[in-house]
């Protein structure tokens, strides 16, 4: 009785000393793997994934785009970030610096709208961007020319002759018989009417040269970005500006000559004043007419 317990103990014990040797081999295997992953600008990538392939063992990355993870030796550690194409490379012990370069094909075009992003191709609203090459060219006095024919559903009516006019804008025409039914202009996301710009035309007060590009909203979501001023569409303007260290210089000239194609004969001052005195000599008008013809000599 007393050998057999000896035996199992012994056993027991065997066991243990090899379990214990094999956990002391395996982790004097394992390898810290220490690195830093950046995009192709050079800046850290904060929050990228960095695990063993084919394991649940990983890190992120931190605000400066550091990481440590645990692995073996012949591991493949995967380095994956949203909008990025994933890397692979062998475990080593030694500092790595990983790469990471855009993915286009990856990337979807998302539009930001008032509460949260959507895919442009899951968007219910009507939004309709214009580029700066795609803006009307040309001797234009105003902004609102720019637009004429780029716009579906946007209609643009040139102003009169009064020099306080405005061009008349409907984006799908006309909502109210009598309140305003006049687009909301933001210019660099500052909301623009007629009376706080203090005339009759907002777009006056920005030089068209001066425009980087334009975007139409043109149903009543765009409500839930600027309120109630946004039901007869809203017409953003993004002006141009700097572009990080790069310096850029733009020039744009215009030019007109004009020229008299021909002079009508018309008397001079003098020659009126003769002609008026021996017309109306004698009768009772000469005085009053002499009153107002003065004594200038123009043409």
């Amino acid at each position: 009785m007393e050998r057999r317990f000896l035996k199992k103990a012994s056993k027991f014990l065997l066991l243990c000393m090899v379990g214990m040797l094999l956990s002391v081999q395996a982790f004097a295997q394992s390898i810290t793997v220490k690195g830093t992953v950046v995009d192709n600008t050079g800046m850290s990538v904060i929050g990228a994934n960095v695990v063993v392939k084919g394991t649940t063992n990983g890190v992120i990355t931190d605000l400066d785009g550091n990481f440590t993870l645990q692995a073996n030796p012949g591991d493949i550690i995967e380095v994956s970030y949203i909008g990025y194409v994933s890397q692979e490379f062998p475990a080593s012990d030694k500092l790595i610096k990983i790469t990471l370069a855009e993915d286009n094909e990856m990337l979807d075009e998302v539009v930001v709208i008032g509460y949260g992003s959507v895919k442009k191709n899951d968007l219910t609203g009507s939004v309709t961007a214009i580029k700066a090459e795609e803006i009307n060219r040309g001797v234009v006095t105003s902004p609102d020319q720019m637009l004429q024919g780029k716009v579906p559903g946007l209609l643009v009516t040139p102003a009169s002759g009064d020099p306080t006019g405005s061009a008349t804008i409907r984006v799908r025409g006309a909502a109210s018989l009598y309140a305003s039914n006049d687009p909301l202009i933001v210019i660099d996301g500052v909301p623009v009417t007629g009376d706080g710009a203090g005339m009759a035309n907002p777009l006056a007060t920005v030089n068209p040269n001066d425009i980087e590009s334009y975007t139409v909203l043109k149903d009543a979501s765009a409500t839930a970005i600027y309120g109630s001023r946004a039901s007869n569409g809203v017409i953003i303007i993004q002006t141009k500006k700097g572009t990080g260290e790069k310096m850029q210089v733009s020039y744009s000239s215009t030019y007109s000559v004009k020229q008299n194609s021909g002079k009508v004969d018309v008397m001079t001052g003098d020659q009126y004043r003769d002609y008026m005195n021996t017309t109306y000599a004698g009768t009772d008008r000469l005085a009053s007419i002499q009153k107002f013809m003065g004594t200038a000599n123009t043409d």
